[in-house]
């Protein structure tokens, strides 16, 4: 299906299973990565490495999208896993996941990084013993109390109005990944960091 010498890329959107968490705003990573499945028509649905990936040829360079099956916590296992096999480095590898210090609406791109207390993250770096992949965080909102609970806030749903301004994000967030294969980090964050939807 691909020629033998197209560069592969790992574009990875974090989440939990289950129709429980289905809207929830940990599950951004997920509804980003069905967008442009979409985008791209290709199916995230080959059960393995501890996820559902697809892979499709874009612009001569093999795709693989991820949605790890671990739950949030664990999404690094799944994440080496594919990324081994195939042999892809960690700077191919573009991770989309959500972000509370951001608005709904709202998009930011960096090229590495620590998890800034986000589980997925931090289980990521754990796995592939590495800070140097692309991010695209997409916004969720901050807890409405500092002290309230951190793991009942991001397992919430949004709001109709946030539900609005989240469906532009995720298909900024969609375009943004592939700006970072094309044309790079620094010109994905021109690009699309601080674009309201």
């Amino acid at each position: 299906m691909f020629g033998r010498n197209a560069e592969s890329w790992l574009i990875v959107g974090l989440g939990n299973p289950g129709s429980q968490y289905e809207k929830t705003k940990h599950n951004c990573g997920f509804r980003a990565i069905d967008v442009l499945a979409s985008q791209l028509n290709c199916k995230v649905d080959k059960a393995k490495f501890q996820g559902l990936y697809g892979q499709v040829l874009w612009e001569g360079r093999k795709l693989f999208l991820l949605k790890p099956q671990t739950y949030m916590n664990l999404s690094g296992r799944s994440i080496l896993q594919l990324s081994a096999y195939f042999n892809i480095p960690p700077q191919r590898i573009i991770v989309l996941f959500d972000d509370i210090s951001l608005p709904p609406g709202r998009i930011r791109i960096r090229a590495d990084g620590s998890a800034g207390g986000h589980n997925g993250i931090k289980s990521i770096i754990s796995e592939l013993g590495s800070q140097q992949f692309p991010r695209v965080k997409i916004g969720v909102g901050a807890k409405p109390q500092p002290d309230s609970n951190l793991a009942d806030w991001v397992l919430s749903g949004f709001s109709a109005s946030e539900e609005k301004h989240l469906s532009g994000a995720l298909k900024n967030a969609a375009e943004a990944a592939l700006c970072i294969i094309e044309k790079g980090v620094s010109e994905s964050a021109n690009r699309y960091n601080g674009k309201s939807e």
